[in-house]
């Protein structure tokens, strides 16, 4: 739903991780967000979250007043969980609107 979302804290770095039932393979990610500066994503390819590696990690542009929409494809790809890691906003406050994997 668009009018729900996931909001910070406050401080950074500020972290959430998706679970997979299964390992999984991802062509793609895309993310809904608002005022965040700084984002990684991690894997795991493990049955438990631990073991992360870092995949990607990219400065966002600043867009007032409107939804950050970024998409990272990732060929070859697979995970358990995923980890996305907020290092820094534009803000004292970021929120996500939407998480979307793509792959089988």
């Amino acid at each position: 739903s668009s009018e729900t979302f996931w909001t910070t804290t406050g401080m950074f770095p500020q972290e959430f991780i998706i679970g997979f039932p299964k390992c999984v393979k991802i062509s793609k990610v895309a993310i809904q967000c608002y005022l965040v500066r700084t984002l990684r994503i991690e894997r795991s390819v493990s049955k438990d979250p631990v073991g992360f590696e870092q995949c990607i990690e990219k400065d966002l542009q600043h867009t007032e007043g409107q939804l950050q929409m970024e998409e990272f494809p990732l060929p070859d790809f697979q995970a358990t969980y995923l980890r996305f890691i907020i290092k820094s906003a534009f803000d004292h406050f970021v929120s996500v609107h939407r998480v979307m994997a793509e792959g089988t």
